[in-house]
């Protein structure tokens, strides 16, 4: 391994320890709404990835995100609820995935026959029965008012404000504290495998999908195969998503999974950039965080009026909408490859303009002289 890449590879994972430390430090520092919106955030982040495989990646549409953030919600608060099975809340977690993963199974006979708009409009239908199914199944879902969501407990460790109370460093830590780092762990676990993914052989599969299914098969890809199989993966990692919400939220209700939430995720991807993990990090950051922090400050913004105003007035969540619609528009017209694209060409750019240290002159040597002789007389 030359000096140039080892040292390449111990300024990233300093860098990458300098992250860490840094996104461990506001639980000490922040108050519980700031925490909220990380949780949120990080939530949001996790199905943005998801997402990201499916159709930046593997080039798949996909209306029906928020069926499979339902399914992991609700499957959560199902199992280790009241009614319910009751099933000790890391278990009730991880099967809460898997079933998610399952109901993307369910659709990916669909997803491996059918591409493009088709696709886009057959996960649509996913969005309006699991809509209908969460209002009238009252004994798992609990209706139009939905239902609680019981603590995660992680051996003996409880992420809530209920005892025992817990105190790092002169801080009290209550649910939202406890709940980022959990947060964290999950968001790093995603990255990670999701980086895995696009850079092992299945995201070379899938990156060929995406660019001609055709040339693909010529290659050796089973299409069909790696069709579905984004489409489970990318379902686990939204019922992970969903799993987070409800542990945030604490409740779950129906009219959160719509088809508006489906948007919100396209345009987190759309935004961030098609295919990216980076990318699909923060465009979640940016649709998820914008309505929160206009509604907060709603008072001391122009032309937006706090919540529950005089009708006609724009609230806050209306006016973030519009904001991120006005976002993906600039992006589509000019980085259409999001903001993931636009931050490595201002970093390209960056580097072309640092000067470089000259390379010290070394003396080259002279070759001798051939001394000079007269010239002879020709006879």
């Amino acid at each position: 391994m030359s000096d140039r890449l080892l040292a390449a590879l111990t300024r990233r994972r300093a860098a990458l320890l300098l992250l860490a430390v840094v996104l461990c430090l506001p639980p000490f520092y922040l108050d519980a709404f700031w925490l909220r919106i990380g949780l949120f955030s990080m939530a949001a982040a996790i199905g943005a990835v998801g997402l990201a495989l499916l159709s930046g990646t593997a080039g798949q549409l996909s209306l029906g995100h928020a069926f499979f953030l339902a399914v992991g919600a609700y499957g959560y608060a199902w199992l280790a609820g009241e009614p319910g099975p009751g099933l000790p809340p890391a278990l009730a977690a991880l099967l809460a995935v898997l079933l998610a993963g399952a109901a993307g199974g369910l659709f990916s006979p669909v997803a491996a026959r059918v591409k493009g708009i088709y696709l886009g409009i057959a996960t649509l239908a996913l969005v309006f029965l699991g809509h209908h199914v969460l209002l009238t199944a009252d004994s798992v879902t609990g209706g139009f008012n939905g239902r609680s969501v019981p603590p995660l407990t992680l051996g003996g460790f409880t992420f809530t404000e209920s005892d025992p109370e817990l105190t790092v460093l002169g801080v009290p830590f209550g649910a939202e504290e406890r709940l980022w780092f959990l947060g964290l762990a999950l968001f790093a676990f995603t990255w990670f495998t999701a980086r895995g993914l696009q850079r092992g052989r299945p995201g070379r599969a899938l990156a060929a999908l995406r660019d001609s299914e055709t040339a693909a098969s010529v290659m050796g890809v089973d299409v069909a195969r790696h069709r579905s199989a984004a489409f489970v993966v990318s379902s686990m990692y939204a019922g992970l998503a969903g799993v987070l919400l409800a542990l945030a939220f604490r409740r779950v209700v129906p009219d959160y999974f719509s088809l508006a939430l489906s948007v919100d995720y396209l345009a987190m991807i759309v935004i961030g950039g098609l295919g990216s993990v980076a990318g699909a990090t923060a465009g979640a950051v940016f649709v998820t965080a914008l309505p929160l922090l206009m509604t907060r400050y709603a008072d001391q913004l122009p032309l937006v009026t706090a919540p529950g105003s005089a009708e006609g007035a724009v609230g806050p969540t209306e006016a973030a909408r519009y904001l991120y619609g006005a976002a993906i528009v600039l992006v589509l017209l000019y980085a259409p490859d999001g903001l993931h694209g636009l931050a490595r060409r201002v970093r390209d750019r960056a580097r072309r303009r640092r000067p470089r240290t000259p390379a010290p002159e070394t003396a080259v040597p002279t070759p001798p002289q051939p001394s000079a002789r007269p010239k002879e007389q020709t006879p």
